[in-house]
């Protein structure tokens, strides 16, 4: 039964993993002063990006390459003689410095090894890179000839070298290359090497066979001959209908039920080509006049088919060991650089929580008559005007979590305003809007200043203020704090209805809020309308955590952990159940039972939960698994809402015929969902985990996404007004 809920929640989605790729800013620069990424490596398999970061690489260093140059030392060593390092090259020269280009097999190597006649998508169609190299052809011949001719013509030469080493000498980088005494010295070096790293290997007996290949130059040498191809992405569905065209007798097996990544215009291809597809295959065993097939996921055991030839078209991996010695951290990668600053962070939150939720270090501070106690006796002539604006001010001071609160507001509104700019769609601009305005206003204001402000000066009713902010001995005299209640719904926020005799109020708002209110808005726009609109803990994934949110983690084993939340969720209930039945039951001992399981700091729901999951973990792996750890695995809210969005018409609609697989959206997604296998098969994203911040719609380069929702019958009924995609907005 947990097996069949599971599955019904989430892990029937699929959990695709992201490739690990070079840390890189936005300009291309790494964690190596002066040495910089364009091209492929940039995670962006598109032939017009390569050229535009190419040259955009070079202007940065442009920008910044100033003082007496040696004549000995060029300015710029391009690696790799592709688009974007030739179109680097090109724009060095324009701007008049010196640069040298080193490439280990030929130009445009990538694009001559693509089989003969291979038709070319130059996507984005309205797109015109920066620099002088342009592209407009759409067959690889004619590509090729039209960027030589471009590159010839400039006077741009390539040196012949495979550069298996870059150091950096104080200001000067030293480039070793093979077979060749000495080195290079260049002041700035660009890595546009592309993902020309190993073939990727099927790991199986006689893959070293001289009859197996990662390419196919000219179909004509296979005629009549009977070959397996390997793979399911475009490159192999093409090389099986070039074969078969020629008279092959092919066999493409793939792993997976059906074609998703490759274009619809290749499966149509391969489908009505005279090709044998083997799905839900994999290979087990190469021999010198056959093949081993293993069928078992069609429930057929092996197979073995003869065989001359093989193709292995299942991509290269990024040439990491050459940038790790170069000194380029890799994502996801752990150094004992990375794991010391993530245990002094954790430190810090694990201090920082400890003192905002009251523990040994709150006990201590107050204790000692040290800061911020000391700000109440300072301004003690002020605080004795009760009614007065600062000395609510000052004695709202008096409690960590006026400070707490307010370095909150301001990193969200600090952090927000980069992301407006840096973003800088309609979409971003309105989300980040509301979110800095819900924190500050309802989540700083209200509470902290505010309520008390109108309370202390008889503004507001007696009756109201004993309803929901009853009198304590603290602060400003009343529990004011409970107004993070309005904004912050159960279970998210719990203390409003664990109570020991029960607030009838707050128990009404509560229950309108999460079982209302929450459902009735999912329903129409997603988990994201609250996770990713009005939420504090998005707010600030939202903005500080902007440029980290490619952290998250990917894969089954993530996918499963998503249950997590689940267990806390289900604790929040019996908590309740404790807690109502206390209320019930006033003799019974349950009041007291339940204050220990919310309040204990050795177990209590409070301290385990708020402080240590939400706090120090949530907080803690901030920058190095992204600011929505804690939204993703253990918000006890979001896994109610997670139960709720299984039923919302909010989607993520994609435009299949413009997906080129690249996994960028996927890549980005700070919620671990496989946005790629769904835009790759043109279907509506379902996975109810998606909290709407429209990084995938943004960052996907050829503008396939778009928010929309469906109707009764699951059908599209219509999309976003807010334009989210930087493409679909320059394409109209």
């Amino acid at each position: 039964m947990l097996k069949n809920y599971t599955y019904w929640l989430h892990t029937r989605w699929p959990s695709g993993r992201v490739e690990k790729l070079p840390v890189a800013g936005e300009d291309g620069s790494t964690d190596v002063p002066g040495l910089y990424i364009a091209g492929d490596l940039r995670g962006i398999p598109l032939l017009k990006f390569a050229a535009d970061s190419g040259a955009r690489v070079m202007r940065t260093i442009a920008a910044g390459l100033n003082g007496r140059r040696d004549g000995e030392v060029t300015d710029v060593a391009v690696i790799g003689g592709g688009v974007a390092g030739m179109a680097a090259a090109l724009e060095a020269r324009r701007l008049g410095f010196s640069c040298r280009v080193f490439e280990a097999s030929e130009p445009f190597s990538t694009i001559v090894n693509f089989p003969r006649a291979k038709p070319i998508y130059t996507y984005p169609k309205n797109m015109v890179p920066e620099g002088e190299l342009q592209m407009s052809a759409d067959v690889k011949e004619a590509l090729i000839e039209e960027l030589r001719a471009q590159t010839d013509g400039a006077g741009i030469e390539t040196e012949a070298g495979r550069v298996e080493q870059v150091t950096k000498k104080g200001e000067v980088f030293e480039l070793a290359i093979a077979d060749r005494p000495g080195t290079v010295e260049a002041r700035r070096v660009i890595v546009a090497i592309g993902r020309s790293g190993d073939y990727r290997k099927l790991g199986v007996p006689g893959e070293d066979l001289d009859k197996v290949f990662n390419r196919l130059h000219d179909p004509k040498d296979y005629c009549e001959r009977k070959v397996l191809v390997v793979g399911g992405g475009d490159s192999a569905l093409e090389t099986a209908v070039a074969l078969a065209a020629c008279g092959a007798e092919v066999t493409l097996s793939y792993r997976g039920d059906s074609f998703s990544r490759p274009k619809p215009e290749n499966v149509d291809a391969v489908e009505s080509a005279n090709v044998r597809l083997a799905l839900k295959t994999t290979v087990s065993e190469i021999r010198n006049d056959e093949v081993v097939l293993d069928s078992t996921g069609n429930g057929a055991g092996t197979e073995t088919i003869a065989n001359d030839v093989v193709f292995v078209m299942i991509g290269r991996e990024a040439p990491l060991d050459f940038l790790r010695r170069a000194g380029v951290a890799i994502q996801g990668e752990w150094t004992r650089r990375r794991a010391i600053g993530f245990a002094a962070f954790v430190l810090f939150a694990t201090i920082l929580y400890n003192w905002k939720s009251g523990g040994q270090l709150s006990d201590m501070i107050y204790r000692n008559n040290w800061w911020p106690i000391s700000i109440k006796d300072t301004f003690a002539a002020v605080a004795q005007s009760p009614g007065s604006l600062a000395g609510i001010i000052v004695r709202s001071a008096s409690t960590p979590s006026f400070w707490y609160t307010l370095a909150y507001s301001a990193l969200v509104v600090g952090f927000g305003i980069r992301r407006i700019r840096r973003r800088n769609t309609p979409y971003v601009t309105a989300q980040t809007s509301v979110l800095m305005a819900v924190q500050v206003l309802p989540l700083f204001i209200l509470p902290e200043i505010l309520l008390p402000w109108l309370g202390n000066n008889g503004w507001l009713g007696q009756g109201f203020l004993d309803a929901l902010f009853p009198v304590v001995d603290y602060g400003n005299g009343r529990e004011y704090w409970r107004a993070y209640g309005f904004i912050l719904a159960w279970p998210l926020n719990v203390y409003n209805v664990f109570t020991n005799q029960p607030l009838g109020w707050w128990l009404a708002i509560s229950f309108v809020q999460t079982f209302v209110l929450i459902p009735l808005a999912i329903w129409r726009w997603g988990k994201g309308v609250y996770c990713g609109w009005i939420c504090s803990c998005g707010a600030l994934a939202e903005t500080l955590g902007d440029s980290q949110r490619q952290k998250m983690p990917h894969g089954p084993g993530w996918n499963r952990f998503n249950m997590f939340g689940q267990v806390i969720l289900a604790v929040t209930v019996v908590l309740l159940v404790l807690r109502v039945l206390s209320w019930v039951m006033p003799g019974s001992g349950l009041a007291s039972l339940s204050n220990s399981l919310l309040y204990s700091r050795v177990f209590g729901y409070k301290w385990a939960v708020d402080v240590v999951l939400a706090g120090i973990i949530g907080y803690g792996v901030y920058f190095w698994y992204s600011g929505r750890f804690w939204c993703r695995f253990m918000c006890p809210l979001a896994a109610l809402m997670h139960i709720y969005a299984r039923f919302s018409r909010f989607r993520i609609f994609a435009d299949k015929k413009k997906c080129i697989s690249c996994n960028v959206c996927t890549s980005v997604c700070h919620m671990g969902i496989d946005v790629m296998n769904f835009a790759n098969k043109g279907e509506p994203m379902q996975d109810p985990e998606c909290v709407r911040c429209s990084a995938c719609v943004q960052s996907c380069p050829t503008g396939v996404l778009e928010f929309g929702r469906v109707d009764g019958e699951g059908r599209p009924a219509a999309v976003d007004r807010l334009a989210a995609s930087p493409v679909r907005m320059r394409e109209g």
